[in-house]
Formats: C-alpha cells, structure tokens, sequence
C-alpha cells in the first residue's frame, strides 16, 4: 500500500481545503488599531453582565486545586446537570465548549465517505468545518427567505445514509426560533437510524416552552446540546454539554480526551448552574435590550428580523451606507458588533446585546453615522 503523501508537509486532503474560522474582533485589537481607550464589544454574544459573583468566588476559593487532574468524567457537573433537567445522568455529556460536543458527535455518528450530515444555510460556521474534519459530507437545506425554518426542504436532503440533523433554535446568525411541535414532527420523519440534535445554545433567552427538552422521553431519536458560554457568562472556560440517547452519551464519553473538561471549569459551572438570580438578571437585561434596539432600528428603517436570542440580526435601509462602511464606521468609534460575509449574508450585521448603556452608545452611534 502506497501513502498517498509525498513530504512530512503534506496534510489530509480535508485539511488542505480548509480555512480559518472568523472569530469576532477583539477590544484589545480594535483599541490598538484605532487608539482608542475604549471599546465596546457587541459582536459575540457574550453576557453582558459578565461573570456571576458566585461564579468568582468559587473561582478563587479553588485556584489553589488548579495542579489536579478532574475526576474523570466529571461526575459531580453530570450529577447537577441530571438534578438541574431530570433526566438520567447516563444521558448526560459534557465537554470542552459545544465545540467539542459538535466534532464528537461527527466522529461517532457518522462513517467517513459512507454517511451524511443535513443542517439549514446559514449555519454555525463549526457544522462545516468539523463534518469535513470527519470526513462526512454535510448537505444544506437554505432557510426561507424571511429565515424562518424550511422543514420539507431539509428532508428532501435526508435519505438512509443520513445520521445527523442539526438543527439550531434560536438559530445563529437570524435569532429566529423553531416549534417544539414542527421539531417533533421533524424527528418522527426521520429515518430510524438518523439522530435529530437541536442545538438550543440560546434557548434561555426565548422561554422553556420553546425547548425540546421536556419531549425527551417521548422523542428517543433526539438530543439536546447547550452551553454554559452565554446566559451563564462562562465562554472563556468552554463548557457545553449534550443530553443524549444513553447509548450514544456512553460512546461519547469513551471516545472523548480524558481531561478536556478542567477542573476550574467544572467548578465554575456548578455553582453558575445554582446561581439563579445572576441567569434571571441576565435575561431580564437581555430581553430589555433586545425590545429597545429592535424598536430603534426599525425606526431608522432598518429590517429587523424577529430574535428569541441575545442578538439581532438587521439590514440597513435602501439609500443608506452599507453594511461594510457602518461596520468600519463603528469600529473606529469603539463599538465592535459582527459582520456577517461568513455566513454569506454581506448586507446584514448581527448586534448582540450589552448593557444598557452600550445598547444606548450603539445606537447612538448608528443614528449618528446613517444620519437619522
């Protein structure tokens, strides 16, 4: 058997084809660029409030364990997400960021070259990139025109060598939210060998009555992946967590790196899970900014796309400068928000929500650079 490779230069094919993931900008790289003392940054949907107090201080009461290895397998986090949900523990995954969850469940649903993956268009940029990484091919159904949820598009994709559905609500970049009920009836048309995951990375910020989670049980071909990286405020510490059919959970945990998940990590999530006043005080504020910009920027004659989620995504009005010049308009005023040419979406930003007064500085700074 000859290697198809020629030098120790030489990668996997997938690999040669890759291109980096475009994060947002950072507030260190826009001050630096612009001299500004500075910056506002609304462009990753991060927390606005931060990291919960509680948070903090268990933070520093464990520094001093951060030589240990966690336990592995992080039971204590698995036993509170179970209590936290009611759900069986041995449907509970955890790993390091949603990431990890995402290119776990590619590598063992999904046979390279044999199987197929099926999402919308646009999507989470970690779709793509980790199906390649495998090897599977990812076929995208496009979202309706108003970014709401083709359904009967996305199962004309699916055939029997299909074994994952992905499917993202509140979706990322539209913050549009699909029903639980349509989601059902999705999951009952798949074929028997397809796993539905619906990734609710933002769930908190619609309601629970929008999340598949209570449906479970009656739903044994779906999983429910989340993350601690938004309303809980921990996105630097990269913890998401799946609940799974127990089966798939288990092979899960087999094949993932024994420490991905560290031990100031897991801490950290345990006591942001029990602290539920800073989550409801993130959602009120959330929510509140989230009414106040919408109502704005429609009154500049922005198209506004109805979110459930800590962003928005808008248009300018037709006459107006670009999308490109009121991105580059805001960053050398100090406010960074998102472009969207990633997701193929060049005439639309995305703003996620901050606090009051950097919601209040945004749009001041819009009116000002459209002149409304």
């Amino acid at each position: 058997m000859t290697l198809p490779f020629t030098s120790f230069n030489d990668v996997r094919p997938e690999v040669a084809t890759f291109e980096s993931y475009e994060p947002g900008l950072s507030i260190a790289e826009i001050a630096e660029r612009y001299g500004l003392s500075r910056v506002v940054k609304m462009a990753s949907n991060e927390n606005p409030l931060g990291v919960s107090p509680r948070v903090r201080e268990v933070i520093a009461h464990c520094a001093g364990e951060a030589f240990r290895y966690p336990q592995s397998g992080n039971p204590r986090l698995v036993k509170a997400l179970a209590s936290y949900y009611g759900v069986d523990p041995k449907r509970i995954f955890v790993g390091n960021g949603s990431d990890e969850v995402i290119d776990l469940l590619f590598r063992v649903r999904a046979v390279p070259g044999v199987h197929n993956a099926v999402v919308f268009r646009p999507c989470f940029g970690l779709y793509p990139t980790q199906a390649k990484m495998a090897g599977v091919e990812l076929r995208q159904a496009p979202l309706n025109p108003d970014f709401t949820f083709d359904f009967d598009g996305l199962l004309k994709l699916v055939d029997e060598n299909t074994t994952l559905v992905i499917v993202t609500s509140p979706d990322n970049p539209s913050g549009r939210v699909a029903s639980p009920d349509d989601l059902e009836k999705l999951a009952r048309a798949l074929p028997p060998a397809c796993l539905l995951v619906v990734d609710e990375a933002y769930i908190e910020f619609a309601g629970s009555e929008h999340s598949v989670m209570s449906r479970l049980d009656s739903l044994p071909n779906v999983a429910v992946m989340r993350t601690f990286s938004k309303v809980y405020g921990l996105a630097g510490l990269r913890i998401g967590y799946a609940v799974l059919p127990p089966v798939i959970a288990d092979y899960m945990w087999r094949v993932r790196l024994p420490f991905s998940l560290n031990i100031l990590a897991e801490e950290a999530a345990i006591a942001a899970l029990a602290d539920a006043e800073f989550r409801e005080s993130t959602i009120a504020l959330v929510q509140r900014g989230r009414a106040r910009l919408t109502e704005e920027l429609r009154a500049m004659g922005c198209e506004v796309t109805p979110s459930l989620s800590n962003f928005i995504m808008f248009r300018l009005p037709e006459g107006s400068v670009d999308a490109k010049t009121l991105h580059g308009e805001l960053l050398k005023r100090g406010v960074i928000i998102r472009a969207l040419g990633s997701y193929h979406l060049p005439d639309r930003l995305r703003v996620s929500m901050g606090t009051d007064e950097e919601n209040e500085l945004f749009l001041r700074l819009v009116r000002e650079i459209l002149g409304a």
